[in-house]
């Protein structure tokens, strides 16, 4: 009897201290400090509307009350949306002070107008958590936040206008956990590491495009060599060796120092850094060979050593069972996996089964794998897990494998500027995951096969510049992600980002996130019509038809692509009235030379009334009548007929010159 009414005990407490939260009785004082730090932003889109003399604090948005005392001890105020409709926008207030309890206080991605970041936030001492990032503060970072000696996670990076003159202030905060300083001007005080260092506890360092310059610690050691879990340094200025208390860091999982000028070799200590799963060493001046033992480094899920002077084979990389992406481009990275007829070694099978994305640009790997005068052997097909698949910049030959059919999860080929022929295979329609198809500067030839409308997902289809011939298929505005909203299509492969090249106004795109919706058969030798329908494609960004052989009109759906920044035409035998509107008459002349026949802004020729729909309707019914009165009189003989046919050319001959 005893223990069901405990146990009714505890559910009356339980659904009280529910009630209770719903219904607490903020403290005055602190309601109005609350009131005040409203009236000093301004809050476009009302986050803070329920902020009001009626209401209690504890059930106002953003508020969170201790559940015994009522009092104020977390403030979320982040902007919920990273935009600037749903930023607060002015100064802090010191009224926040008031809140003698407060231990969370986020403020990230507001608009604070470049002012500083206020002093007093440095006596609001029952803080253990304080979220500042992108929030455009500028000035001096003050001193006094080194009197937080409760803080465990403190987020100050993404305001760029920010910039620390001495560094000493960080080494009081004895209980910091997490810290992330990026895109603040760090560069004045050349012995952050060893103040930074001093925080036994940091667990997580975050400084990219901080301007730091060395890496070098005065007392040759740091205080977190067994609690430093996260180091990103990417997009700094160090131009110097790795340093040696870097493999130290035993229990660090992610290391980013990409992007900087590194020198010297990759030392063989990088073993000791056993528990890594993410390493990125890419955009450096590293040399030499690969250390053998960075196979020992089992737990590694990324690897990223491209764009270095950098050498190493097949053997660096056979025991990282778990990698799923690997990035070696233009590297000298050798692969010796022989032909599909031989013996494949075990251990390609099974780390290639794994694998989810591989950058092989720009790379000389020999063997029949990759090999830069060989084929792509059918042994591709075994990477089952592959989602993108880069080999631009090679001198691969032969056709596109068959087998990469069985890579069914494939989001991204790119086979650009190689040497592989005969046709576009039509089993690739049946990749329904491919967003990106790139096969650019290569000897294929043939019709662009129909299945290539069943990809709903694609959103890059660049086939230019080899022989391609008949005409562009009717159907294309079948591929529903040109005709979606993007939003929608990428967060369906939220988990996939490329890194892809693109040929676009005559160079070359680098890293990019925000796909664009890319059409280019240029430089081919297609034929016929511009697709009447292919303003149905009405997402397309980029669209690229030049130097072919299309004829008749632009088609007038043409007008409906308003997103399209990037158009060229040229050199076709397009003819008639450019369509009018905004967006086609804001592209160059250039992007439309080369049609004769073409008229309308922005080419200087005129148009006369015959020209444009109504005109070419015109013609149409004219060659009609010709073709109705030789059917007519072709019973007056051969004499006649061949008249009749030499009119008829005669008379095409001249509506096509019709001015």
């Amino acid at each position: 009897m005893r223990n069901s009414e405990l146990i009714m005990v505890v559910l009356l407490l339980a659904v009280l201290s529910l009630c209770i939260t719903n219904s607490l009785a903020c403290n005055e004082r602190e309601k109005h400090a609350l009131l005040r730090f409203k009236q000093s932003v301004t809050d476009p889109a009302n986050l803070l509307s329920s902020w009001s003399l009626t209401e209690g604090c504890c059930g106002w948005a953003g508020v969170r009350c201790d559940n015994v005392s009522g009092r104020v001890f977390e403030l979320h105020l982040g902007n919920p949306e990273d935009s600037g409709t749903s930023t607060l926008v002015g100064k802090l207030s010191p009224a926040l002070l008031e809140l003698e309890h407060l231990k969370f206080l986020n403020l990230s991605l507001n608009n604070f107008r470049g002012t500083p970041i206020p002093s007093f936030l440095g006596s609001m001492s029952s803080l253990t958590y304080l979220n500042l990032w992108g929030a455009s503060f500028g000035g001096l970072v003050p001193h006094q936040l080194g009197n937080l000696s409760s803080l465990r996670q403190l987020y100050l990076g993404g305001n760029s206008g920010l910039y620390v003159d001495n560094f000493n202030w960080i080494s009081l905060l004895s209980s910091l956990e997490s810290l992330d300083l990026g895109w603040i001007d760090l560069h004045r005080d050349i012995h952050w590491l060893d103040y930074v260092s001093q925080i036994s506890s940091l667990s997580e360092l975050y400084l990219p495009h901080c301007q730091l310059n060395n890496m070098i610690s005065s007392q040759g050691y740091v205080n977190f060599t067994h609690s430093l879990t996260v180091l990103s340094l990417p997009s700094n200025n160090f131009s110097n060796d790795m340093p040696n208390w870097l493999f130290n860091l035993s229990s660090l999982l992610v290391l980013d120092l990409s992007d900087n000028s590194l020198v010297g070799q990759i030392p063989s200590t990088i073993s000791n850094l056993h528990n890594l799963n993410y390493l990125n060493l890419s955009v450096n001046m590293l040399i030499g060979r690969i250390p053998e033992n960075l196979g020992l480094l089992s737990n590694l899920v990324a690897l990223h050593i491209g764009n270095n002077s950098i050498e190493g084979t097949e053997v660096n990389f056979a025991k990282l069972s778990k990698l799923k992406t690997l990035g070696i481009h233009l590297t000298s990275v050798v692969f010796n996996v022989p032909r599909i007829v031989g013996t494949v070694p075990k251990w390609f099978w099974m780390w290639a089964s794994n694998i989810q994305t591989i950058y092989l640009g720009y790379i000389e790997i020999s063997g029949n794998f990759n090999n830069l005068s060989g084929e792509i052997p059918e042994s591709i097909g075994s990477l089952f897990s592959l989602k993108a698949l880069h080999l631009h910049n090679n001198s691969f030959s032969g056709g596109i494998p068959l087998s990469l059919n069985n890579c069914t999860v494939l989001g991204l080929t790119d086979f650009a500027e190689n040497k592989l022929t005969g046709n576009i295979p039509s089993w690739i329609g049946e990749k329904t995951h491919l967003m990106v198809i790139r096969l650019r500067s290569n000897e294929f030839f043939g019709d662009i096969p129909q299945q290539i409308c069943r990809l709903s997902s694609l959103l890059i289809l660049d086939l230019a510049n080899y022989r391609l011939s008949g005409s562009i298929p009717r159907c294309l505005n079948n591929i529903s992600a040109m005709a979606t909203i993007p939003s929608a299509i990428d967060d369906k492969f939220s988990t996939l980002k490329f890194s892809i090249y693109l040929g676009y106004q005559g160079s070359y795109l680098g890293y990019r996130e925000d796909l664009i919706l890319s059409l280019n058969l240029s430089r081919n030798h297609l034929m016929g019509r511009i697709p009447e329908n292919i303003g149905g494609m009405k997402y397309l960004e980029s669209l690229d038809l030049s130097h072919n052989h299309l004829s008749g009109e632009i088609p007038q759906s043409i007008t409906n692509l308003t997103f399209l920044s990037y158009l060229d035409l040229s050199y076709n035998n397009l003819s008639g009235r450019i369509p009018s509107s905004t967006q086609l008459q804001s592209f160059n002349a250039l992007d439309f030379i080369g049609n004769p026949e073409l008229c309308g802004a922005p080419l200087l020729k005129n148009c006369t009334e015959n020209e444009g729909p109504q005109g070419d309707e015109n013609v149409r019914l004219r060659k009609i009548m010709v073709l109705y009165w030789c059917g007519n009189w072709i019973h007056s003989g051969l004499l006649r007929s061949l008249w009749c046919a030499s009119m008829q050319e005669s008379m095409e001959a001249c509506l096509l010159q019709v001015p």
